[in-house]
């Protein structure tokens, strides 16, 4: 069975690649390569043994999107990351974060309606939740308004999704999840961000490396035990293979309702110094950090209840705190090496 996946030369994306050709599945990607490289493609292939195959388009072209999905009229499902996620950026530039996330997502949808593609896993996020009144966060927690646009662009793409199918043969999961870190024990593939990191983890590996000077730490006066923000950090293979789950589920037509909701985490929330301070212990290396104001659009602390997907997936994340950041810091190490 042929598998759309879109910015599957992404961080996420790339993993579970590789986890749905470990299961066997055909997988094709659409991305426009706006923050991955080419570079991926092979780096899969060296993992899996078998190299995806690839077209290089930006899915905000409805022309080109609709070709596309003309010529592929075999796709059995979706799995739709392709979308920016930089918080910090959002708040800057809106409009940018608008279209690409949502115009993308609806050339997405009309080409499955006009090619008789019934099957969508969307790539939602915890943002959704904004700062919960209650925690941990369930998948019916109140949908808060959102601290950033990119939060509201997954707000609203949830909407777009969910009204769609009530109109159209299309069943969709959305999955919410939390804060992916970690790269593949292999160390093939991993986070690589252009330019300077939105995201905690390759910022902390970047700066233990020597190619950051010092840590950023975005405000220390949160109500958290310690000042800093609280987040449910999940290794990226186990949200890789939860998506092929999701696949699955819907391929064997197991989905309960048209649209399903799971949030994926571990049901734990570390701070920002606890991350630190597990990267540290996995590592042996001493961060150099430096407090600074607080970030617009971030909140202040979030965790999943992720009782739902353990049972009703039988799906649930296995790797330790440590075990992230040690991977991640592997991950870090072959990258320098290779250059």
């Amino acid at each position: 069975m042929k598998i759309l996946v879109t910015g599957g030369t992404g961080y996420i994306g790339s993993h579970t690649v590789v986890e749905l050709q470990a299961k066997g599945f055909e997988v094709i990607i659409v991305d426009n390569l706006s923050n991955s490289s080419i570079e991926v493609l092979d780096n899969i292939a060296k993992i899996s043994g078998k190299k995806p195959l690839f077209e290089k388009f930006d899915l905000t072209d409805p022309e080109k999107t609709e070709t596309f999905f003309r010529l592929h009229n075999d796709i059995r499902a979706i799995i739709h990351f392709a979308a920016f996620k930089a918080v910090g950026e959002s708040v800057q530039y809106p409009l940018m974060y608008y279209r690409n996330n949502l115009v993308s997502l609806i050339n997405t949808l009309q080409g499955m309606i006009n090619n008789g593609i019934r099957d969508i896993v969307f790539s939602s996020s915890c943002t959704v939740y904004g700062q919960p009144e209650k925690l941990p966060a369930r998948e019916d927690t109140p949908i808060q308004k959102a601290n950033s646009p990119y939060g509201n662009t997954k707000r609203i793409s949830e909407e777009i999704i969910t009204e769609t199918s009530e109109n159209e043969a299309i069943r969709a999961i959305l999955l919410r999840y939390f804060n992916p870190i970690g790269a593949h024990e292999t160390a093939i593939i991993g986070e690589f961000p252009q330019g300077i990191p939105n995201n905690l983890m390759p910022y902390i590996t970047q700066t233990a490396i020597g190619k950051r000077d010092f840590l950023r730490i975005w405000g220390n006066d949160y109500d958290t035990p310690d000042g800093t923000a609280i987040r449910d950090y999940i290794h990226v293979v186990d949200l890789a293979k939860a998506h092929v789950i999701a696949v699955e589920r819907m391929i064997a037509d197991k989905s309960k309702e048209k649209v399903e909701i799971f949030n994926l985490g571990t049901g734990k929330g570390f701070s920002v110094m606890e991350v630190i301070k597990s990267f540290e212990r996995s590592t042996g290396i001493h961060l150099n950090y430096k407090i600074m104001d607080r970030r617009p659009g971030d909140v202040e602390q979030v965790w999943a209840d992720t009782g739902f997907a353990n049972t009703e997936l039988g799906w649930k994340a296995e790797k330790s705190l440590d075990e992230m950041t040690a991977s991640a810091w592997k991950w870090e190490k072959a990258l320098a090496a290779r250059r």
